[in-house]
């Protein structure tokens, strides 16, 4: 159950709905997510009321192309698990969207099923004892 959030620089919304289908197929593909497990938030920002900020950093050239993608899952992937998952989705980006892959900015944060409550102020992580 990952909560995917797409950020992007005045991509528009095709551009937008197909980072998030790149990042979808990933997530089902590389570390076994279910396909009707889709929870995202796509924002563009505009430039002027509200702006992506980013820079070269550790030898990657990014540009106003830049996509931050930002989910929350729940723990229990190995770190080359992790790193399958953003390799796959920096192939996926420029087929599915023509970004390219140093323009994605992948940031995985886990937390423990407590954390969730799925709706009706539930934890229904905890309840099903998983």
């Amino acid at each position: 159950m990952p909560v995917v959030r797409i950020d992007t620089l005045r991509a528009g919304p095709q551009r937008r709905a197909a980072l998030g289908r790149a990042v979808h197929d990933a997530l089902t593909q590389t570390i076994g997510i279910p396909s009707d497990d889709r929870f995202q938030v796509l924002t563009d920002h505009d430039g002027t009321s509200g702006t992506l900020r980013h820079y070269d950093y550790l030898g990657v050239h990014r540009d106003d192309g830049i996509a931050y993608i930002a989910f929350t899952l729940r723990s229990g992937r190995t770190p080359a698990q992790k790193q399958a998952l953003s390799r796959r989705i920096a192939e996926l980006a420029p087929a599915y969207a023509g970004t390219e892959p140093r323009n994605m900015f992948v940031v995985p944060t886990e937390n423990g099923s407590a954390d969730w409550s799925l709706g009706e102020g539930v934890a229904q992580y905890l309840d099903q004892g998983s």
